[in-house]
C-alpha cells in the first residue's frame, strides 16, 4: 500500500494511515449493514414495532403510577414488555446475519494492517498504561518502552469510536426501546423467578 508523499515524510504517517483505514473500514461496514439490514422492509417493520411498543409501555407505566395498580393493567404491561423483548430479540437475530459479513471484512483488514505494521510503533502514548492495557497497547512491539503503541491498539480504539459515532450520525443506532440485554442472552426477568 503506497502512502501519499506528504504523509510518508510526516512522523505521524503510520498513525494517520491506521486512522484513515479505520475510517474507510467503518464506512464499508456501515454500507454493508445498510445493504443487508437497514434498507429492508423487515428491519423497518421491526424497528417501528419496537418504537411503538416502547412508547406504549412508557405511557402505560406513567398511567399506572398515577392510578392504583389493577391486576388487568399489570397483565397488559407484561404483555407489552414481552412483545418488546421478542421484537428486540428478532431484531438482534436479523442483525446477526450481516454481522458475520462485517466480521469477515474486519478480520481481513486487521490481517492486512497486522502484516503492514508488524513490529512498528505507530503512536506514542502520553502515559504508561495499566498492566492489562499494556499487553494490548504494546502487542508485538520490541523493547520495554510501554508508552509505544501498536497498530492493534490504535485500530481497536479508532474502530470502536468511529463506527459508533458513524452509526449515530447515519441514524443506524438501535431503537430506543431495544434494551441491550434483550439480544441472544436476555437478562432474566425478576417477575418470572
Amino acid at each position: 500500500m503506497a502512502t501519499p508523499q506528504f504523509l510518508s515524510q510526516s512522523k505521524y504517517s503510520d498513525s494517520l494511515t491506521v486512522v484513515g483505514i479505520s475510517i474507510c473500514t467503518a464506512i464499508i461496514c456501515e454500507t454493508i449493514s445498510w445493504i443487508l439490514i437497514y434498507r429492508t422492509t423487515s428491519y423497518k417493520s421491526l424497528k417501528s414495532s419496537i418504537d411503538k411498543a416502547s412508547k406504549k409501555l412508557e405511557t402505560m407505566k406513567t398511567d399506572t403510577a398515577k392510578m392504583t395498580t389493577k391486576k388487568s393493567k399489570t397483565k397488559k404491561i407484561d404483555r407489552v414488555e414481552t412483545s418488546l423483548k421478542e421484537s428486540s430479540r428478532d431484531l438482534s437475530l436479523f442483525k446477526f446475519k450481516s454481522g458475520a459479513v462485517v466480521a469477515l471484512v474486519l478480520i481481513v483488514v486487521f490481517g492486512l494492517l497486522n502484516s503492514l505494521f508488524e513490529g512498528k510503533t505507530v503512536a506514542k502514548l502520553p502515559f504508561k498504561p495499566i498492566t492489562l492495557v499494556t499487553k494490548m497497547s504494546h502487542r508485538g512491539l520490541p523493547g520495554t518502552d510501554f508508552t509505544d503503541c501498536s497498530m492493534a491498539f490504535l485500530y481497536f480504539l479508532c474502530s470502536i469510536s468511529i463506527r459508533t459515532n458513524l452509526q449515530k450520525f447515519l441514524g443506524f443506532s438501535p431503537p430506543r426501546g431495544s434494551a441491550p440485554g434483550a439480544g441472544f442472552l436476555p437478562i432474566p426477568d425478576s417477575k418470572t423467578n
